[in-house]
């Protein structure tokens, strides 16, 4: 997209050339790091519910608490997908963290996600999808087969998806916009930097320049986000919801 300012208005330009293009600008929201019913959830389910966009929340099997599936019980506008299996690392010092690949073999890997996957089952029923959230967004290549032996059927991480199909019977469906900055005490990226993230995917996209047809992906994490950044996202689905050309999918629809 020309130029360098990125606004309100360049995200509705951008909404409108897909309006005039007669195309659907789909979204999705995940949220990771869900193990228990808090304040931060109650928050995330408010404004869920405020704006009516439902929400996939990544929840960690081996930190799971019983009040979380407590409260999302009969809350039709969540998803469960699963966020790795305990979110610890398995790399050597000095590595970035990765807890599905590292220093232990396939076969354990694999154990541990059916294992977790099985917890989800049973904990939330209906509401769980076999989706794969790795921690960290990072999963090595050789984890994909992995996946489908252990009954997943989507894969989600971070930027645009290389491929729709990592390997046989594994969508991947990723997000594209982070607004909290990790690097610098996880405050807000800034509305610039933040309505750049989504405007640079959207305009790829409908120029099938990243995959064409991959809808653009909110994260959030309401565990450690600030007041700032939950503005934000209120403001952004608020915008989203009265543009035309917006449609809202939750993880039913994505990988059905």
């Amino acid at each position: 997209m020309p130029g360098s300012n990125y606004s309100w208005t360049t995200l509705y330009s951008e909404l409108n050339r897909w309006s005039e293009s007669g195309k659907t600008a789909n979204f999705w929201w995940r949220d990771d790091d869900a193990v228990e019913e808090t304040v931060q959830l109650q928050m995330l389910d408010a404004l869920s519910q405020e704006t009516h966009v439902p929400v996939s929340v990544a929840v960690i099997p081996a930190g799971l608490h019983i009040s979380l599936a407590q409260f999302l019980h009969s809350r039709e506008n969540f998803i469960v997908l699963q966020h790795g299996y305990s979110h610890s690392s398995y790399t050597a010092k000095g590595w970035k963290k990765i807890e599905l690949g590292g220093e232990r073999s396939t076969d354990e890997i694999q154990a541990e996600l059916i294992t977790g996957c099985q917890q989800l089952s049973i904990a939330f029923a209906n509401q769980f999808m076999p989706v794969m959230v790795p921690p960290w967004n990072r999963i090595e290549p050789r984890i994909y087969s992995s996946l489908a032996k252990a009954g997943f059927t989507g894969l989600s991480t971070m930027w645009a998806r290389k491929t729709a199909w990592p390997c046989p019977g594994i969508l991947q469906v990723n997000t594209h916009l982070d607004p909290i900055n990790w690097r610098h005490d996880r405050g807000f990226i800034g509305e610039t930097s933040a309505l750049r993230q989504i405007c640079q995917h959207l305009s790829a996209t409908r120029l099938a320049q990243a995959g064409s047809t991959e809808p653009a992906g909110i994260l959030t994490h309401h565990l450690v986000q600030n007041d700032e950044v939950w503005t934000f996202c209120k403001n952004l689905f608020t915008a989203l919801n009265l543009h035309p050309a917006v449609k809202w999918l939750d993880a039913r629809e994505i990988w059905g």
